[in-house]
């Protein structure tokens, strides 16, 4: 099996000219790369259901001895939720194998705040989880005076009462990280709004003027706790999206 590289996303390329031709690559990807980086959603799967050949493709390469981490952006559940989901998918993973954007932001905010702060948190269980694993403390009030307040994908239920929350807090000085900045996110109905938009709504209704620090893809935090987790040396990014995947293993200097 052999890849293509693309050319480069900068200058030309933006306007859909690659600057380099398209080059072959003459050695199986299981010799030239130690660890596939997998995006999920998108990649590995659409919603609940697995996409055409991935899960063949996967068998394959790790029976090559190619290992593989599934690297998402989407912070709503937990390492070992995504493992479960691909196990019933039939794709043979462990939660050591799931690298998630919460834990990339809950890594920034340990290392930004005192031990066991509370850290009003604007997302799903994956992120509370990510935070606890961190020995910090998960809030839901801007009044529990939070050392710090993260954003990450709740998905459709989260209330809206946490963005109020999120908004107050930003507003009070309070700092500000969020998981990633997805402006959406792929579903089977076609895409819906991600964490990203989220943001902007707290942005806005914290007056505009600040940004929150993140963590993931195509940040470098969200690599460098890819490659701290899997200890890769030669890794092979695959992703759907040049905004996120793309782009981010090229600042890395990883191959997509």
């Amino acid at each position: 099996m052999t890849r293509d590289v693309g050319g480069d996303t900068s200058g030309d390329a933006g306007r859909g000219t690659p600057s380099r031709p398209l080059a072959g690559s003459g050695v199986a990807l299981h010799r030239a790369y130690d660890t596939a980086l997998l995006d999920l959603d998108g990649v590995v799967y659409t919603g609940g259901e697995a996409v055409p050949h991935a899960v063949e493709a996967l068998a394959g390469a790790r029976a090559e001895g190619m290992a593989a981490a599934y690297v998402t952006n989407n912070a709503s559940r937990t390492p070992a939720a995504v493992a479960d989901h691909l196990t019933r998918l039939g794709v043979a993973a462990g939660p050591e194998e799931v690298v998630t954007s919460a834990q990339a932001v809950a890594r920034l905010i340990a290392e930004a705040v005192p031990a066991g702060a509370r850290v009003l948190c604007a997302g799903g269980e994956g992120l509370r989880v990510a935070l606890r694993e961190r020995g910090l403390v998960p809030v839901e009030s801007a009044d529990e005076d939070p050392a710090a307040v993260v954003q990450g994908y709740g998905g459709p239920e989260m209330p809206w009462g946490r963005l109020v929350e999120a908004a107050l807090a930003v507003n009070r000085g309070v700092p500000w990280f969020a998981s990633n900045l997805d402006a959406t996110i792929p579903t089977p109905r076609g895409p819906a709004p991600g964490n990203g938009a989220a943001v902007e709504v707290v942005r806005i209704a914290s007056g505009g003027t600040r940004r929150p620090t993140a963590a993931g893809k195509p940040l470098p935090p969200m690599h460098r706790e890819t490659i701290l987790r899997t200890g890769a040396r030669r890794p092979l990014v695959v992703g759907d999206r040049l905004d996120t995947d793309i782009e981010g293993a090229r600042s890395a200097g990883s191959s997509p």
